[in-house]
């Protein structure tokens, strides 16, 4: 049912907030006062400095999105899927496009999510002195409006960031499903697609990860207040790489890895079990 896999998704952005908060505070600039330096030193500033609940802010709006967020991503690789039908195109660069179309798609949708999340994750307030989601997401509209210097800064790096996700995800995992066997033992067959899964989530995170680090850059808190350093995704990605170096643009790949690697292996069996089982029963 809708509540059972919203219950599904909201469950898992509790569990996986903590490592997108430290994910995004190791992606911000080195002279960055918000920035830090590891996983452990991220996870051991920020309960020293702001508590158990500083993991958990901004969690509003990735509760909010992340049932819809995945039901665009899955819905529309199935219709792309299914137009791409009408093109001779091998199956291989099918899926790849089908997942690039579900990526653009996805991000559209959540952007704006994602400039709140980022803003209220950036507050180094305690939980209960932070604004509340609707408080914070008025303030931008008011300061800044709808547009890409408002609710939708970034939208060119979370176009880049989910399009190359979806686009090795997908492509990556249907693919290579298709060339190892089917084993008949139902638990065997479970593990090669988890480990097919888990291979796809962690392959897509270290290709698409410069994009993460760009559109923390653009939507995060800027290296000198009211001047803005990062503003459009390339040129964000070619100034990390010519003050910082290329590894700054792999700053967070660790955590990113952790949640994506299990996470989007699971995301997949998820999905293809519930879509077998209603095509079967409805």
């Amino acid at each position: 049912s809708c509540n059972t896999v919203y219950g599904l998704c909201s469950c898992d952005v509790i569990l996986m907030l903590p490592l997108l908060v430290v994910i995004n505070s190791i992606q911000r600039c080195a002279t960055d006062p918000n920035s830090y330096k590891s996983l452990v030193d991220s996870f051991r500033m920020i309960f020293q400095m702001e508590g158990l609940f500083g993991f958990y802010k901004g969690i509003l709006p990735p509760i909010l999105a992340e049932t819809p967020k995945r039901a665009v991503k899955f819905f529309t690789f199935e219709q792309y899927k299914k137009l791409l039908g009408y093109v001779s195109l091998s199956p291989a660069l099918t899926f790849a496009i089908a997942g690039l179309g579900s990526g653009l798609t996805e991000a559209i949708v959540v952007n704006p999510f994602e400039v709140v999340k980022v803003g209220l994750q950036a507050n180094r307030n305690t939980f209960a002195e932070q604004p509340s989601t609707v408080g914070y997401a008025r303030q931008i509209i008011k300061k800044e409006g709808w547009g890409l210097q408002g609710l939708n800064k970034g939208l060119t790096a979370t176009l880049g960031r989910h399009g190359v996700f979806n686009m090795v995800y997908f492509g990556f995992y249907y693919n290579v499903k298709n060339m190892i066997p089917v084993n008949k033992d139902p638990i065997l067959e479970f593990l090669r697609k988890f480990g097919i899964g888990l291979l796809s989530g962690t392959i897509a995170s270290v290709i698409n990860i410069p994009f993460d680090v760009a559109k923390s850059r653009i939507q995060g808190p800027q290296p000198v207040p009211g001047e803005i350093k990062y503003r459009t995704c390339f040129k964000t990605m070619a100034t990390v790489y010519q003050e910082e170096g290329i590894l700054a643009l792999y700053k967070g790949l660790l955590p990113k890895i952790m949640r994506l690697g299990p996470g989007g292996a699971v995301m997949l069996l998820v999905y293809e079990y519930t879509y077998s089982w209603l095509q079967e029963n409805w």
